[in-house]
C-alpha cells in the first residue's frame, strides 16, 4: 500500500495535466499607440538649443505622432516655424496648446511656472541640472504625478550615457575652439595663434581630465597644431587617450608641483575634470593661476560641479569672461549651447527612437517595463521620486521605479 501511495503520488506530480487538451495560445501584437508631443520655446539659461530637430519631426509624424511646436521654439539654432510646419508639425502662439500634449520634450529642464501648466499623468523628457534643483521643484513634480525622465541619465545597451557623451564631445571641441578665439589681442589675450607657424612654436595647452571632453579637447588642440599636456589620476584612461590620438602624448597624474611648473608656461589650461557624485575637485588654486602667463586662457568645463579651478565663477553666454590676475576666465556651463543647431541635431537623433518605441509598445509605461536605459532616466513617477540620490539630498522617500512598475503589470 505504501509503494502504491508513492506510485500515485509520483505519477501525479509529474503528469498531472501533461495528457489533456492545452488551450492554443496566439501571440497578439501589442496595438501601436499615436501620442501627442509639444516643444516649447525655452527662455531660461540662454538655452539656444532645441530638443527636436525638424528632420525627427518628420520622422514621428510618418509614425502616426502629433507633434506641436510654440512659434519660434527653433530659432535660436537657425530652424524656422516654416521648417516645422513642412516636417508636419501644428506650429501654435499658445503655450497652453504646448502643454496639453502627452509628452513635453525640453532643451532645459522645466520651470515651476511650466509645471503648474502641465496636466496630471504627463511626462518629460528634459536635462536635470542637479545645481539648480530645488526641494519645491520636486514636490511639485509629485503633486502633479509627473513622469520626468533626466536625458542625462538615459542608457544605452552597451551601458554608456549617449546624450553626456555627444555633449561631451561638443564641450570638448568647443572649449579649444573658444580659447584659440580668447587668445587673440582683440579679445585681451596675449596674440597668440594656438598652432604656431612655420618657425614660430605653438601655444601649448595644458588639459586636466581625460574623459571624454578631454579626449575631444586633446584632438581638437593636436588637429590645431598646438602642443598638449593632459593630467588625469586614473592612468588607464591616459593609455585609452594615447591609444585613441594613435600617437605618444605628454601626460601624466595630477602632481601639485609638477601640474604648477606645466601653468606657468601654458597659454590655455583646459579644466574637464568630472565628479561621479558631489563637487569636481579643486586641481588649480589661486596660486597657480596667478603665476601664469598675463593674457592666458582658462576655460572651466566642470563648473557645472563648482569647477575645477579656485578662481571660477559662473558665468553666461551673454558675458562669458572675466579676468583674474592677468588670466581670461570662461566658465559658462552650457557650453553646447554655443553650438546650438550642431547640438540639438545630437540631442534630437537620440530622443527621437525612444518616442518612436513608445508609440510601438503601447504606452510609456510598456516602454519603461522593457527598457532598462529609459528607466534609469527616471527620478519622479506617478508621485514617487525614484532616483535615491534626489530622495536624500531633499530628504524625501525613495522608491524603487522596478517595484513600481512591477506592481502595474
Amino acid at each position: 500500500m505504501a509503494g502504491d501511495g508513492y506510485k500515485s503520488g509520483f505519477s501525479s506530480f509529474f503528469s498531472e495535466g501533461q495528457y489533456q487538451t492545452q488551450a492554443e495560445t496566439i501571440f497578439v501584437e501589442q496595438k501601436k499607440r499615436s501620442i501627442s508631443i509639444g516643444i516649447p520655446l525655452e527662455t531660461t539659461l540662454q538655452e539656444n538649443r532645441i530638443a527636436l530637430v525638424p528632420n525627427s519631426v518628420r520622422t514621428l509624424v510618418s509614425y502616426g505622432h502629433k507633434v506641436v511646436v510654440e512659434s519660434k521654439a527653433g530659432v535660436k539654432s537657425n530652424f524656422t516655424d516654416h521648417d516645422y510646419s513642412e516636417a508636419g508639425a501644428q506650429i501654435t502662439d499658445s503655450k497652453e496648446e504646448v502643454f496639453n500634449s502627452q509628452v513635453l520634450v525640453k532643451a532645459a529642464p522645466p520651470t515651476l511656472a511650466e509645471i503648474k501648466m502641465c496636466h496630471k499623468d504627463q511626462m518629460i523628457i528634459s536635462p536635470l541640472h542637479l545645481p539648480a534643483l530645488s526641494q519645491e521643484f520636486i514636490k511639485a513634480l509629485q503633486e502633479k504625478h509627473i513622469t520626468t525622465v533626466a536625458m542625462e541619465y538615459y542608457k544605452s545597451e552597451d551601458g554608456s550615457f549617449p546624450v553626456v557623451r555627444i555633449m561631451s564631445e561638443i564641450a570638448g571641441m568647443s572649449a579649444i575652439l573658444t580659447a584659440a578665439e580668447l587668445l587673440s589681442s582683440v579679445n585681451g589675450g596675449r596674440g597668440v595663434l594656438l598652432g604656431g607657424v612655420s618657425g614660430v612654436p605653438p601655444a601649448k595647452v595644458v588639459i586636466l581630465g581625460a574623459g571624454v571632453v578631454g579626449e575631444f579637447a586633446t584632438k581638437t588642440a593636436l588637429g590645431l597644431g598646438a602642443s598638449v599636456r593632459i593630467f588625469d589620476n586614473e592612468v588607464s584612461k591616459l593609455m585609452r587617450i594615447q591609444s585613441l590620438v594613435g600617437r605618444q602624448l605628454h601626460t601624466s597624474t595630477y602632481n601639485p608641483v609638477y601640474l604648477g611648473y606645466q601653468l606657468m608656461s601654458a597659454d590655455v589650461v583646459i579644466g574637464a575634470v568630472h565628479s561621479r557624485s558631489g563637487r569636481a575637485p579643486i586641481l588649480v588654486t589661486e596660486e597657480m593661476i596667478s603665476k601664469m602667463k598675463n593674457g592666458s586662457v582658462a576655460i572651466d568645463v566642470s563648473i557645472d560641479q563648482g569647477g575645477c579651478f579656485e578662481t571660477s565663477r559662473l558665468t553666461n553666454h551673454k558675458n562669458p569672461i572675466f579676468e583674474e590676475h592677468g588670466v581670461i576666465h570662461y566658465c559658462v556651463p552650457n557650453i553646447a549651447s554655443k553650438v546650438p543647431r550642431t547640438a540639438s541635431v545630437a540631442i534630437s537623433n537620440i530622443v527621437t527612437p525612444i518616442l518612436i518605441k513608445s508609440g510601438n509598445t503601447g504606452n510609456f509605461e510598456n516602454l519603461l517595463f522593457e527598457n532598462r536605459g529609459v528607466r534609469n532616466g527616471v527620478y519622479t513617477y506617478k508621485g514617487c521620486v525614484t532616483n535615491a540620490y534626489i530622495a536624500k539630498s531633499f530628504g524625501l522617500k525613495y522608491t524603487d521605479i522596478d517595484l513600481l512598475l512591477t506592481s502595474k503589470f
